[in-house]
């Protein structure tokens, strides 16, 4: 067992706890070490033992989540993941959290749907991988055993219909960004920086449903464009970034010179749902040379296929550097793949996109 990543739950349900601790020893490479019905009861576990990775809820008694993240941070930090509901207010804790330091968020597993429950067990698996991966960056950690049965691994294909040739010439410039483990905060920086006359963006993070609204808000509060959630039709215009909803892909389309987003259900792709490589294809098809492209912080190869195709297609392509990101897999793989034009700092991203939009 002393390959496994070592996992402790902090959640006040019995159910929850119960039904995450048994989601994540279905993966070889994770061993729950511990559950506890509350922070006050982890923290005297953790005196004794301590773990790789930590999993908690937001709202419990005799300590809160928040608080609990606070304590740990300060004592002895360990990659902490946020289990939250899916209520309006949760997902404000969540992102809170995610700015207190937390790694990754989840949601609470969903009882008596099957396919939930499946789609849940590589997500929260993936979540606490990414999360014990933070540590050290990615190089510097052992291989994990991969998980023994997993659901096939979709592409784009899936999303996309078949391309239609008779697109309409235009000089406007749109940028698609894909982001996931770390991404919360590297969006805020980069989003940040950006002036009121900014070029139409349009991001995937990956994040659950719900949670996407109160960080869009987040956002748009920080930033001098305008930042929200997406919905189907929305124009993508100057000034102005759209956020995937959590559980929808969002593709970027075009009639005649006007960008525009399709916000729709469909199956996992590269696991994830949004899927980064569902919106970088989509630009590479829709936008081809007038599309910017940009890989940030995230586990996993979501983006890098999308990303090569953009490139291929004329579009100009950054992924963010090993040295800024939480986690350097999403735009390793891209990079890997010769999809990617320019390697930068995240404090660099912003400016380069402007320049390139001109």
């Amino acid at each position: 067992m002393s390959e496994c990543i070592r996992v402790m739950i902090v959640d006040d349900s019995a159910v929850v706890r119960q039904t995450l601790k048994e989601v994540l020893e279905s993966d070889p490479g994770i061993e729950v070490m511990g559950v506890a019905a509350d922070p006050i009861f982890a923290l005297k576990r953790m005196e004794s033992e301590r773990p790789d990775v930590i999993i908690t809820d937001v709202e419990m008694p005799r300590m809160d989540g928040l608080t609990f993240l606070k304590t740990v941070m300060d004592r002895d930090p360990i990659p902490i993941v946020v289990c939250s509901s899916k209520t309006e207010a949760g997902s404000d804790n969540a992102i809170r959290a995610l700015e207190y330091g937390a790694v990754e968020i989840i949601q609470k597993p969903k009882l008596g749907t099957k396919q939930f429950l499946e789609e849940s067990k590589m997500r929260i698996c993936d979540a606490v991988k990414a999360a014990e991966m933070s540590k050290g960056k990615l190089g510097k950690l052992k291989a994990r055993p991969a998980v023994s049965e997993v659901s096939p691994k979709l592409t784009a294909d899936v999303m996309l219909p078949k391309p239609d040739r008779t697109i309409v010439e235009t000089t406007e410039k749109v940028v698609v960004v894909g982001a996931s483990t770390g991404g919360t905060e590297a969006l805020r920086e980069f989003l940040e920086a950006f002036p009121e006359d900014a070029p139409g963006i349009v991001i995937v993070q990956h994040m659950p449903e719900h949670f996407t609204e109160a960080f869009a808000k987040r956002l748009d509060g920080l930033c001098r464009i305008n930042v929200k959630e997406a919905e189907d039709n929305d124009t993508v215009i100057r000034g102005r970034a759209l956020i995937a909803p959590g559980n929808k892909h969002t593709l970027l389309k075009r009639s005649g010179a006007r960008y525009y987003v399709e916000v729709k259900e469909g199956p996992l792709v590269c696991r994830h749902r949004p899927s980064v490589d569902v919106l970088f294809r989509s630009a590479a098809r829709y936008a081809g040379k007038n599309a910017i492209g940009v890989i940030m912080t995230g586990m996993g190869d979501d983006g890098s296929r999308g990303m090569r195709e953009m490139h291929d297609g004329g579009a100009y392509t950054i992924a963010q550097d090993e040295a800024s990101c939480v986690v350097f897999g999403m735009p390793n793989e891209a990079i890997k793949l010769g999809g990617v034009d320019l390697v930068l700092d995240l404090g660099a991203i912003a400016a380069e996109v402007q320049k390139r939009s001109r």
